[in-house]
Order: C-alpha cells, then sequence, then structure tokens
C-alpha cells in the first residue's frame, strides 16, 4: 500500500485525549502537537497501525506504534482513518478476532472445568433418558393392548449414543400365595419336584426335615405319614409326586394354583425355615468332661525339653496321677488307668504319639494344644467335649447335608457351584456346626463301606469349604498348600485333603510331585489307611476344578455302585477321554498320569477303561487295540480353573 503524506496537516489547537471508549475528546490547552516529523509515517492498512520514526519535539504527547501515550501512559489507540481501504483477509481465513471455537470445549482446560463439564453432560444425558422413558412408559400404558397383540413382548427404541431395550412381563394372575413342599436329601421324586417348580418359575420354599429334623414331626401331623415329598398350596395339602403329575396330565394344574394361591398366605401354612436357629439337640456331655475341666485348671502345663526339642505346653504323665489322686481320694492304679481312658477319648495325647499313657516323665498335651489346631478349620476356640456321637450316625448326617446343598446351589450335572450361595445358606452354617462333632469322634466302629464312604464325603465337603475360607489357586504346585494346610480334626487327628486323599484312600502313597508320603511312619493315623487302592476313588473325588470329576456325595449302602457310576459319568466327557482312529491316539486327563501308579501301566489303563466307557467309545478302542497296530496315548491339558 503506497504511503500517505500528512506533511501539510494543520497543527490542531486543541489536544486530542483518548476516552474509555476510544473516542477523542477535545480539551482546549496551550500545548499543541508537533506533527513536522509525520511526513516520514506509514499508515499500514492491514495492521490497523501507524508506523512513525521520529520522535515529537515536546516529548509531552507522543503517536508511536498504533498508541497515544503522554509521559510513557498509554492512553488509547489510534484507529485508521474511515476513508482509508478496509483490509480484507485471504479466501478461507477467518477475519481477526473472528476465530471459531468449539462450542461444547471450555477454554479453560483446568480440572475443576472439564469436571464441570462432563458432569453437565452426564446429568443432561440422564435427564434426557428419563424423561424418554417417562414418555415410552406412558405410551406403554395408554397403548396397552396393542402391545399385547405384538408377537414378541420385547420393545426396542434408540436414545441418543445408546439402546435400550424393554421387557415387558406377560400380566397373569398374581398368586399372593406360597407353595411348599417337604423333601429329604437325594430323594429322586423331591429332584423332579424341584425341577418342575423351578421351570414354570414358582417361588416355592422347601423344608428338607434331614436338614430341619424336628420340622419331620410338623410333616407327619400335617398329612399323617413321613413320606416325601408332600406339596402345600397355602395352608392346603396337595399331595406328592403323583398328585402333581395327575393334575398336569389333566390340565388342570394352572387352575389349582390360580384357585388355590389367589389369596394370602395363612398363618396356618408351614413355615419358612429360619436361618441362624438350631434344633435343641439333646446332647450329653462326656463322662469325663468333669475330670477334665479340674485338670485343665490344676495341671502345670508349660513347654519342656525332651530329646533336645522344646515340647510346647505340655505336662507328665505323672504330675496328672498325681492330680487324680488328690481330687478323686482314689489309687495310684486307677488313675492311670483314667489317663489311659483320657487318650482313647482323645481328650490328650502323648507329645510324640508313642503310647496310650504312661505314668512317670511321658509328655502329654491336651487336644487343644495340639500345633496342628491352627490350621484345622472345624476348631472354634474349644474342644467338643459331649459325648462323641456315632461316626456311622455323624456321617449320614454329614451326608445328607451336602446332598441338601448341592440340590439347591449345584448345576444340573454337578460340574458347577454356587459357592457364593452356599457360604450364606442355612445348610452350609449347620455342616459347620456339626463338623464340630468329629472332634473326638470314633472312626474305628466303621464298617468298610461305610469308612469308604465317610472319607469320600469328608473329602468333597472340606474341598468346598476351603474354596469359601481360603479362596481357590490354580496350578497343581500352586495348590499344595491348598491341599495341606486347610485341616479338620478327626478322631484326635488333623487330616488335610492330601490326607484324606492320598494318606487314606491311596494307602498313604506320594501325591504327584511331592517327595514325601503324608503320614511318616508309626503315625497312629496309618490305622485308618487301607491296604489296597481302588482306581475308582479318583473318579468320586472333586478338587474343586472344571476338569475333576463332578462333586458327589455317596451313600454307605451302596458306594461301590456310586463309584461306577461316577467313572462311566466321567469318561463320557470329551476332555475325559477320546479316541482319534485316523491318528490312532487315545486323550485321556491327566488325571490318569499323575496317578499311574494306581491305575498301572498303559495298555492296563486302556483295558480298565473300556468297562467304562459308553458303546460308542468303547468300540472305537477296543477295534484300535485289536488291529495289533500301535496306540498312541495323549494325555490332554488340566484345566485348573474354579468350577463356579
Amino acid at each position: 500500500m503506497d504511503s500517505i503524506n500528512l506533511s501539510k496537516t494543520e497543527e490542531p489547537e486543541l489536544e486530542h485525549i483518548i476516552s474509555e471508549k476510544g473516542n477523542y475528546i477535545q480539551n482546549r490547552k496551550s500545548n499543541s502537537i508537533n506533527t513536522k516529523n509525520i511526513s516520514n509515517s506509514v499508515i499500514h492498512g492491514v495492521e490497523g497501525a501507524i508506523d512513525i520514526n521520529s520522535p515529537i519535539s515536546n516529548g509531552e504527547i507522543i503517536i508511536d506504534s498504533s498508541s497515544v501515550k503522554q509521559n510513557g501512559n498509554v492512553l488509547g489507540v489510534i484507529q485508521p482513518h474511515t476513508l482509508l481501504p478496509q483490509p480484507e483477509p485471504p479466501a478461507g481465513v477467518l477475519a481477526v478476532g473472528e476465530l471459531n471455537r468449539s462450542k461444547s470445549m471450555p477454554e479453560s482446560f483446568d480440572m475443576p472445568a472439564i469436571g464441570n463439564f462432563f458432569r453437565e453432560k452426564s446429568n443432561s444425558l440422564s435427564s434426557a433418558i428419563t424423561k424418554r422413558l417417562s414418555l415410552m412408559r406412558d405410551q406403554f400404558d395408554d397403548d396397552d393392548e396393542k402391545v399385547m397383540k405384538l408377537e414378541s413382548n420385547v420393545t426396542e427404541f434408540n436414545l441418543s449414543g445408546m439402546k435400550v431395550i424393554v421387557n415387558l412381563k406377560e400380566q397373569g394372575n398374581k398368586k399372593l400365595g406360597r407353595v411348599s413342599f417337604f423333601s429329604r436329601s437325594n430323594c429322586r421324586d423331591c429332584t423332579a419336584v424341584r425341577s418342575f417348580l423351578r421351570k414354570e418359575n414358582l417361588n416355592y420354599v422347601e423344608i428338607n426335615v434331614d436338614v430341619y429334623p424336628q420340622r419331620e414331626k410338623e410333616l407327619i401331623e400335617r398329612t399323617g405319614s413321613a413320606n416325601v415329598p408332600q406339596i402345600f398350596l397355602n395352608e392346603k395339602l396337595l399331595g406328592g409326586l403323583v398328585a402333581l403329575n395327575s393334575l398336569r396330565n389333566s390340565g388342570m394344574l394352572e387352575k389349582k394354583l390360580t384357585e388355590m394361591l389367589a389369596g394370602k398366605c395363612p398363618e396356618d401354612a408351614p413355615v419358612p425355615p429360619v436361618y441362624g436357629f438350631d434344633d435343641d439337640d439333646d446332647e450329653m456331655s462326656d463322662e469325663m468332661v468333669e475330670i477334665v475341666r479340674v485338670l485343665r485348671q490344676k495341671l502345670p502345663i508349660q513347654d519342656r525339653i525332651m530329646r533336645m526339642k522344646i515340647v510346647k505346653n505340655c505336662f507328665a504323665g505323672g504330675e496328672l496321677v498325681e492330680v487324680l489322686i488328690h481330687h478323686l481320694d482314689c489309687g495310684r492304679k486307677k488313675a492311670v488307668e483314667i489317663g489311659k481312658n483320657l487318650v482313647r477319648r482323645h481328650f490328650i495325647h502323648h507329645v510324640f504319639g508313642e503310647n496310650e499313657f504312661e505314668d512317670g516323665k511321658h509328655f502329654y498335651r491336651f487336644l487343644e494344644h495340639e500345633p496342628f489346631i491352627p490350621k484345622c478349620y472345624n476348631f472354634r476356640g474349644s474342644t467338643n467335649d459331649n459325648e462323641p456321637k456315632d461316626a456311622a450316625v455323624l456321617g449320614q448326617m454329614l451326608g445328607q447335608i451336602m446332598f441338601a446343598l448341592l440340590e439347591s446351589y449345584a448345576s444340573d450335572d454337578r460340574h458347577h457351584l454356587d459357592y457364593i450361595g452356599i457360604s450364606n445358606s442355612e445348610e452350609f452354617r449347620r455342616y459347620t456346626n456339626l463338623v464340630q462333632d468329629l472332634h473326638r469322634v470314633n472312626i474305628l466302629t466303621l464298617s468298610a463301606d461305610e469308612k469308604l464312604a465317610f472319607f469320600l464325603n469328608l473329602h468333597n465337603a472340606m474341598a468346598i469349604h476351603a474354596v469359601i475360607r481360603v479362596g481357590h489357586t490354580g496350578g497343581m504346585l500352586d495348590r499344595r498348600a491348598f491341599l495341606s494346610e486347610f485341616q479338620y480334626i478327626v478322631g484326635g487327628y488333623s487330616y488335610s485333603l492330601s490326607g484324606l486323599k492320598d494318606g487314606i484312600l491311596r494307602s498313604n502313597r506320594r501325591a504327584p510331585f511331592s517327595l514325601m508320603r503324608p503320614f511318616p511312619s508309626g503315625d497312629r493315623r496309618l490305622e485308618m489307611a487301607y491296604l489296597k487302592v481302588n482306581p475308582l476313588i479318583h473318579f468320586g473325588l472333586c478338587n474343586a476344578t472344571r476338569s475333576s470329576p463332578a462333586v458327589r456325595f455317596f451313600t454307605p449302602q451302596s458306594v461301590e455302585s456310586e463309584l461306577r457310576y461316577a467313572a462311566r459319568e466321567y469318561f463320557q466327557r470329551d476332555d475325559a477321554m477320546q479316541v482319534d482312529l485316523a491318528k490312532r491316539t487315545v486323550y485321556l486327563n491327566r488325571i490318569i498320569k499323575w496317578y499311574s501308579a494306581d491305575f498301572g501301566q498303559e495298555k492296563e489303563i486302556l483295558k480298565w477303561i473300556t468297562g467304562y466307557l459308553d458303546a460308542t467309545k468303547a468300540g472305537l478302542l477296543t477295534h484300535l487295540m485289536g488291529d495289533g497296530g500301535p496306540v498312541n496315548v495323549v494325555y490332554s491339558s488340566f484345566d485348573w480353573s474354579l468350577n463356579a
């Protein structure tokens, strides 16, 4: 742009002062502005500024760089002359002061502003969703008849940024009453009734008389017998499984349910079980309890040194004899007999388990002072001093409670358990109370089948308890603590999961990847161990993993047949056994490899397995083994994840 010569500009008599609004105001003063040096100035139209190269002589008011200064203070900005051409920005470029900023992003990017921004957007989105849902609900209320005519009861509509699906529940006759039925554990008819009620989505209350023994009296009073199942609609008896099937086949069941459950459940209907209340047991204290209480108070229990070892919380046999003589006013021989009786009842034990009881300097300790006690999860501060229950009866009670747990909190195939539901259940609470009766139970009184069922059930119950209390770890090596540190007191001695499986059921054989046997020589627990291993036990034991057999519990009357059934069921799974004729390969679970000492050599294993396969797999394996060619055995990976 060409420069403009201002040399002929007249000197003003008034001084121009810039107001706050940027306008010129004239004041009459004697001073004047010397403009003789402004001739060399250049007015830049684009920048809107006046460039003046030389200062004004008077020095009072200086025009410099588009501003007016007086004594160094800026008074205002000189605007370009209105007659000058206005600058225009290049095409596609916004003019100065017209920068296009995002309307959704604040100019300040400090954290509070960002938080407020997202909070406002979230609130607006929530308000939009709520408003839209409210409108849709009103629309559904107005058009109820139209909605019922739709083939699907699912209405779909879109909101900004998301998709919402509303499922409309079928409007039927609301049943105010209650369905109740009495049952027993491991009852086939009860299982059928339970499955039907679940399939029909009927809310029901189950009263298992094996879990709640005192409710059996109520069952007899209401029905005249102890037979189960017995179904009640409110206070009225419907009958058992036969009556239920009869109504289903006749098509009258729905009408019957609607009629009998239309009213509110009366007070004389069967009451649902209440959590946290135990039945009144007529348990008797052990006849030796009074003597034991005296001994606990008067014996000098302290740490001693024996065989260069520090033995904690013990007393000498002679000290016990002296206390008994003075307290009972009896002879020494009788006091020794009482000491032996205390050992047989597992109130006291020799510190090294070497003898029953002898008078003298042999050291003994009470059961609650044994070093394994902190690891025992069925111990709650003190031993159970009640008269020990019969081992067979106790084993049956434990099995019934665990059957009830599976029926309520396991999948139909029993491969998955609801551990959270189990931990919060009344059945599990009663189980944890019942296992305290194991402290001094006499297992030697069990028959062979009773003992087998007892230890199988105890192992599977302990595995569930261990998952709930200490959690689940994966991998064979990682689970060694899980298998050995979680223990119960049973018959005066500690048993871990490994002790039950490898020590008792596997005849004290080493566990996989272990260098030592579960029980050392001379251990009293070896009296319980089987002399010969039954390979079928591996299909009845569940270690709470997905690749292990399904969790189950056994009855003493048919434990052998139930184990054979468990083996057949296990080998039907693809992760347990497969045959590939093309590759001449048999795929087996790693359980077979880890416990090959129990099954035998590979050829023997394949022959043994054939007897537990279904017709298809048995035919393929027989054909593969009978043609004289080589057979490859591959062991599939083991899934250590929790069976939940």
